[in-house]
C-alpha cells in the first residue's frame, strides 16, 4: 500500500481551508503567516514558494521577507521582534538552514512560542516533552497523520525513528510513544542498525542519507514512512529508504517525492490556523 501523501495533504488543506473560512466569518480574523527567508539556498526557495502558494489556495495571507543577500544577527532579531509584536501577525516561519554565521537555536528561540508554527521554540518542544502540546512540528505531524489515515495501529507497536534531529526524529519518537508505541530512537551511529529495524513494526526513517534502509533491514509487513529526500548525482530524487527494495516486503510505504513533503506543507497551514483561532479566543 502506498502511503499517498498528495491524497492525504489535500483533505487536511480543504479542512484548512473551511476553517480558515469559519473563522473569518466568526471573528473577522484572517490567519497571516509571515516568511522569512534569509539567504539564496536553493532548495529553500522552492519550499517557501510551495508554502506561499498553499496559503493562497487556503485564504491564509502570507507576508514575505525574502532576503537572498543574507541579514545579520542584529537586523534578523530585529525583524523578528517586529513581526512577534505585529497583532496582524499570527504564525512566523522562518525557513531553515540559515546561513552560516547565524545561530539557529538563537533565532528559533527569539520567536514568540505562540507565533512558532514550526513547532521548534524550546517551550514548544517541552510541552510535547511534558505530554501536553500546543504545536507540534510539521513534518512529524504530518507523518502522524498519514499513518493515522491509512489506519496504522500505533498501540503497543514496535516502533523504531532512524534519526534524532529537533526537527523530526525526536518530536517523532514522543509523539509515537504518546500513542502507547514501543518506540527506540537510532541514529546514522547506531551499531547494528539493522538489527532494530528489522523489530519495527512502524518505522520511521529521517537521518538524511540516501537510501540508507534497504529491503532486508524491514521486516515483513512493516509500515515504512520515509522522511528523507536527497538528490541524487543523476538529479533524481532519492529517500532515505530504498524503495524498490523495501516495496515488496513492507505492509505500507511512503513514496519520494509525494509522501511526507506535502503532508509538512499542510500541517504548516493547519498550525498557523490554529495560532490564529488560539489569538482570536483571548481577545
Amino acid at each position: 500500500m502506498i502511503l499517498d501523501g498528495k491524497l492525504v495533504a489535500q483533505k487536511v488543506l480543504d479542512e484548512v481551508r473551511a476553517g480558515v473560512a469559519r473563522l473569518r466569518e466568526a471573528a473577522g480574523v484572517t490567519p497571516k503567516l509571515a516568511v522569512v527567508l534569509v539567504g539564496d539556498f536553493a532548495p529553500s526557495q522552492i519550499y517557501v514558494g510551495n508554502k506561499m502558494k498553499a496559503a493562497a489556495a487556503v485564504g491564509i495571507l502570507s507576508e514575505d521577507h525574502i532576503h537572498p543577500g543574507g541579514l545579520d544577527r542584529s537586523a534578523l532579531l530585529a525583524l523578528l521582534g517586529r513581526l512577534n509584536a505585529d497583532p496582524a501577525v499570527h504564525g512566523i516561519l522562518l525557513q531553515l538552514p540559515l546561513p552560516g554565521g547565524l545561530d539557529e537555536s538563537e533565532m528559533i528561540g527569539a520567536i514568540a512560542p505562540e507565533k512558532d508554527v514550526d513547532g521548534l521554540h524550546p517551550a514548544n518542544l517541552g510541552a510535547l516533552l511534558a505530554g501536553t502540546p500546543t504545536v507540534v512540528p510539521c513534518t512529524p505531524a504530518g507523518c502522524m497523520e498519514l499513518l493515522d489515515h491509512y489506519g496504522a495501529k500505533l498501540e503497543g507497536a514496535e516502533a523504531v525513528v532512524v534519526g534524532r534531529s529537533r526537527l523530526v526524529g525526536k518530536p517523532l519518537a514522543q509523539l509515537l510513544l504518546a500513542r502507547h508505541a514501543t518506540v527506540t530512537t537510532c541514529h546514522t551511529r547506531t551499531r547494528d542498525l539493522a538489527a532494530h529495524t528489522r523489530r519495527a513494526d512502524v518505522l520511521c526513517v529521517a537521518a538524511g542519507r540516501a537510501r540508507m534502509i534497504s529491503g532486508d533491514m524491514v521486516k515483513e509487513g512493516a509500515w515504512v514512512v520515509d522522511v528523507g529526500i536527497n538528490r541524487l548525482e543523476t538529479g533524481k530524487l532519492a529517500g532515505d529508504v530504498d524503495f524498490e527494495s523495501t516495496a515488496p516486503r513492507a505492509h505500507a510505504i511512503t513514496p519520494v517525492p509525494g509522501g511526507v513533503g506535502p503532508m509538512t506543507v499542510a500541517m504548516l497551514l493547519r498550525n498557523t490556523l490554529a495560532a490564529a483561532e488560539r489569538r482570536a479566543a483571548r481577545r
